[in-house]
């Protein structure tokens, strides 16, 4: 599942902590739902409006829900709100899923004044491993020029648009050709997958740009 992808590429497989500000990952994995919904058909998006093309739930129960949400709040179509909205809780919900999936495990720990945090994380060598790969394989898929996938695509597309490149592309000399490949990759998306990848690095500049202030 693309949201499945996204979060391994962005959680450390060695802490399960993530590699970006909170805010921007959960932005990228409500990105990243989305698009599984708009990948099976589900919904479109329009002018940073979203659509609702297909009410039949899909086989996953996360987006089975996410599609429910949509559906229920009609009144709300701006894809930036949904962002912002799907973005709070999207690593615990996807957490979860990969939890279920047997590829992470749920890790609790305690913090500064008795404060608790649960964290996602691959514990088996082959959890790890499995973790490790989803970086890997999408670079290999850039360098080598292969035809990817249109989920691929997004991926690649949400990776650069939440400033996670670095992590996938890591050796500039090895992955010349790969940072080459990245932006006709993204530029061949579907229109509508084009525009969550456009309004998702839009959304990530402006909590970036907040947290500067």
């Amino acid at each position: 599942m693309l949201a499945d992808q996204y979060f391994l590429i962005a959680h450390e497989d060695r802490t399960g902590r993530s590699r970006l500000h909170p805010r921007a990952t959960g932005l990228g994995l409500a990105a990243a739902l989305l698009g599984e919904l708009i990948l099976e058909g589900r919904i479109g998006i329009s002018d940073g409006d979203l659509i609702i093309l297909d009410r039949h739930p899909p086989s996953d129960s996360l987006a089975h829900d996410i599609l429910d949400l949509l559906v229920a709040q009609p009144q709300h179509r701006d894809v930036r709100i949904w962002l912002a909205f799907l973005s709070q809780d999207a690593a615990i919900r996807v957490g979860e899923r990969l939890s279920r999936l047997g590829a992470v495990e749920p890790v609790t720990r305690r913090r500064m004044f008795s404060a608790t945090e649960t964290l996602y994380m691959p514990n088996s060598a082959a959890q790890r491993n499995a973790a490790a790969w989803a970086p890997a394989r999408l670079a290999n898929l850039l360098v080598r020029g292969i035809g990817m996938s249109i989920s691929d695509r997004v991926l690649i597309g949400l990776v650069a648009a939440t400033g996670l490149t670095r992590h996938v592309l890591y050796d500039f000399e090895a992955h010349r050709h790969a940072f080459q490949t990245l932006p006709s990759a993204v530029g061949s998306l579907p229109a509508d997958l084009r525009e969550l990848v456009e309004y998702t690095e839009a959304s990530v500049g402006s909590v970036v740009t907040v947290g500067r202030r």
